[in-house]
């Protein structure tokens, strides 16, 4: 189990015998398709870490529609804002497939950060990072029009979870009309027109439920 936990971002830098100290802190869970693994406001007992699978990190708007503020890839990790905070979680972490996740609960948590104070700098950068994503998500959403939004949409999932090709940037994960339109805050009709027009204009393919982006410049430049 070593060698899995060493693919964890948080825990790469670490040399073999730290990361045995930490291996008994850190539990495997298994979540199926749109399965709940906390809702906002339930208690911060776990920070959690992708494995296999992927993660939605979802929020409702006042009008009850679920906003998708964020994506969590493999060997990231999520929940730990409120996890360091000792504050409910502020938001809802859904699998978006079946998905393999390690978890390691606040009080190990602390035992480790206090034996590894390195980490604490790590996970406190890649926080502060997420959590002006998370903004910029928000201010996209209630500031541009929604095609600029879809730009930007399209782009930060292939910067985080694209493959090169001979025909563009892969966006590797299935990705329906219904997930754009959540992740963008518009209706799914809209998500539609959108991404048609993308693709009648040549700057984007379907490739068996994936988007394949085959003219990020010329994409960027529609969101400008």
């Amino acid at each position: 189990m070593v060698s899995d936990i060493r693919k964890i971002e948080l825990f790469k830098d670490l040399e073999e015998e730290e990361l045995k100290e930490i291996e008994p802190y850190l539990r495997p869970s298994s979540f199926s398709r749109k399965e709940v693994i906390f809702a906002e406001g339930d208690p911060p007992d776990y920070l959690y870490f992708v494995m296999k699978g992927k993660v939605k990190i979802t929020k409702l708007s006042q009008d009850g529609k679920e906003i998708i503020i964020e994506i969590i890839s493999p060997f990231d990790f999520f929940g730990g804002v409120a996890v360091m905070r000792g504050f409910p979680y502020p938001a809802n972490a859904v699998a978006m497939e079946k998905t393999d996740l390690l978890k390691v609960s606040r009080k190990d948590l602390l035992k480790i950060l206090d034996r590894f104070p390195s980490l604490m700098y790590c996970m406190t950068m890649n926080l502060g990072d997420r959590m002006r994503g998370a903004h910029e998500t928000l201010k996209n959403i209630a500031l541009e029009r929604v095609e600029a939004r879809i730009v930007s949409l399209l782009l930060k999932l292939a910067e985080n979870l694209g493959k090169e090709t001979d025909e563009g940037i892969l966006i590797d994960m299935r990705l329906s009309r219904q997930d754009i339109a959540d992740m963008v805050g518009t209706t799914v009709e809209t998500a539609i027109r959108t991404m048609t027009r993308f693709r009648k204009a040549g700057l984007i393919r379907e490739v068996e439920g994936r988007v394949l982006i085959t003219d990020p410049k010329e994409l960027s430049a529609l969101g400008s």
